[in-house]
């Protein structure tokens, strides 16, 4: 008689592989999350120098000079920096957001998952709305704008700090999570 022999794996070969799997995707876990929070911090940052370059543009293109501020719904200002921000065209030159006349540039909505905050020598009135006159100057105070994940591990080089000058020059520098 003559015997066949089936292909496939046994049961046995077949746990060892997913049992082996399994110690490997463990592994590589807390990993693949770092890089994770990386590049959303490092998202933010970009597109938060990019809004402040837009804005400081634009600034100097209008003769009243453009702004960004905190929004939490994309058309008007209002919020904190985790709910988003906008630029805007100051065509009439008061600081505040009209809808008929301003122009509303771009909406940014922020990421759930970090934490910004900012702060002024001029005080809370000046953390949430940064305006650039027309020789691209920022009015009147500097900002220090910072983010980080809302779960940074210590040790971390996970928190941004951009340090935004009188003259409209952004300074970013690394630190560790707090």
């Amino acid at each position: 008689m003559r015997r066949y022999r089936t292909s496939g794996f046994s049961l046995i070969e077949l746990l060892v592989t997913v049992a082996i799997v399994a110690i490997l995707v463990a592994l590589a876990f807390p990993s693949f999350q770092g890089s994770l929070r990386s590049n959303r911090v490092t998202s933010a940052t970009n597109e938060l120098i990019a809004s402040i370059s837009l804005a400081r543009t634009e600034g100097m293109r209008n003769p009243r000079g453009a702004v960004i501020c905190t929004s939490a719904n994309g058309t008007s200002c209002g919020g904190t920096w985790n709910d988003g921000w906008i630029v805007w065209i100051d065509v009439n030159g008061n600081g505040n957001l009209d809808a008929p006349n301003d122009r509303i540039l771009r909406y940014v909505r922020a990421n759930n998952r970090l934490t910004f905050n900012a702060t002024s020598p001029g005080g809370a009135a000046f953390t949430n709305t940064i305006a650039f006159d027309n020789r691209g100057r920022v009015d009147p105070h500097p900002r220090t704008l910072t983010l980080q994940p809302d779960d940074c591990p210590s040790g971390q080089q996970l928190h941004r700090q951009l340090e935004l000058a009188r003259t409209g020059q952004v300074r970013t520098t690394k630190g560790t999570c707090t």
